[in-house]
């Protein structure tokens, strides 16, 4: 028997670290020693309070269902939290929790976008803004803000994109993969945009708290008429080392937030409930393990940045936020596909070539430093004798 799937299926892509991820894996079963430089996840324990938290909870007898809008407790911890960190009140009824951070994108494009809609996103960017586009049979528009931290946003190429049949205007800041974080004035404007327009905006701020050098987290949100036309996307994974417990959530207005409801309970039906005590003691706990982990970050950074760009024909921008670092290697000479394939077979090094984040990452390499401050360094040792 030929099984037909739905065309939605083959029109929706992938996300290639966890492709390289596998690839890492299998050459470390055939003995080799590969420095993974390719996820999106901090290599720091989830702080043991808040896995004592998660474990009291499982011994409490917390492990059935639980609402599927989330604890009324952790969507009021949510919206106080909101509200010290952006300054932005919502009430517990607009915050839906969900198992991760990629559910409130898919609820979000389901939730507004119909076939035909235009949705702009950002190019290079998270892969997965494009796929639900293509899932959902909208138009893609995608909006190349830049290849790297140092090249700003271009709103006038932005206003030339929002038209009639936009529906929905993607933002990630700080950003995957280029690192970059939007000023306050470019969101200002960006905003005044979209109230002009009356698009719809889905900011994602997973990476909110992973700041570097002064740089300022905005949500957009926060501007004039923005609120009721924003869907605010954060979570557990980044900022506490929780990936695995799968916790994120969605701020949304009202009617948004009732259809994400909905939208839970025909899918997923709730949040882990254990896990939801331990995201409850993660937003209540104390908070000098989350900036020591930036600390870290920052010094991994510096480690990373500085030695790529002192390999030949490689140029590297000092990302301001998330852990990725989008490294520049046409003055390679060699494709970023082939060569981000070399730098895994031969070098022992997994990181994820650019044109996977979009068009706009040709040319590009991108390499995460959620890893050991050594392993970064041995990393750079091996590229630079590959392209020696």
């Amino acid at each position: 028997m030929s099984v037909r799937l739905a065309e939605r299926t083959a029109r929706m892509g992938t996300e290639a670290a966890f492709r390289v991820f596998a690839r890492a894996k299998a050459l470390e079963a055939q003995g080799r020693d590969i420095v993974h430089l390719e996820m999106g996840e901090p290599d720091f324990p989830t702080p043991a309070f808040i896995r004592q938290a998660g474990e009291a909870a499982i011994e409490a007898g917390r492990t059935g269902y639980a609402p599927a809008a989330g604890l009324p407790a952790l969507r009021d911890a949510i919206a106080r939290h909101l509200g010290a960190t952006r300054g932005l009140a919502y009430e517990p009824s607009q915050v839906v929790v969900m198992p991760g951070g990629k559910p409130v994108i898919f609820a979000t494009f389901l939730a507004l976008v119909e076939a035909g809609d235009e949705v702009v996103y950002p190019d290079p960017g998270f892969p997965i803004f494009e796929s639900m586009t293509d899932a959902l049979s909208a138009v893609r528009r995608p909006w190349f803000p830049g290849s790297g931290t140092a090249t700003r946003p271009d709103i006038d190429r932005l206003a030339s994109l929002l038209g009639p049949r936009t529906k929905l205007l993607v933002l990630n800041s700080p950003g995957n993969p280029t690192g970059i974080v939007y000023r306050r004035d470019e969101l200002e404007a960006i905003a005044k945009l979209c109230v002009e327009r009356d698009v719809f905006v889905l900011s994602d701020e997973i990476y909110s708290r992973i700041l570097f050098d002064g740089a300022e987290h905005v949500s957009i949100a926060t501007f004039p008429g923005m609120a009721e036309r924003t869907v605010l996307l954060d979570g557990f994974s980044k900022t506490w080392s929780m990936t695995g417990w799968r916790l994120g959530w969605g701020a949304a207005p009202p009617a948004v937030a009732a259809a994400f409801e909905k939208i839970m309970t025909n899918t997923t039906s709730c949040a882990v409930h254990f896990a939801q005590y331990a995201a409850l003691a993660a937003l209540e706990g104390p908070d000098d393990e989350v900036q020591a982990m930036v600390r870290a970050f920052e010094q991994r950074r510096d480690a990373l940045v500085d030695g790529l760009a002192a390999l030949p024909g490689v140029a590297c921008d000092r990302p301001q936020g998330s852990f990725f670092a989008f490294a520049d290697v046409r003055g390679t000479g060699s494709d970023a596909t082939a060569l981000a394939g070399r730098f895994l077979e031969e070098a022992g090094v997994a990181c994820v070539e650019g044109p996977a984040f979009g068009a706009g990452g040709a040319g590009h390499v991108r390499f995460s430093f959620a890893a050991d401050v050594e392993r970064i360094r041995e990393a750079v040792r091996r590229l630079g004798e590959l392209l020696a």
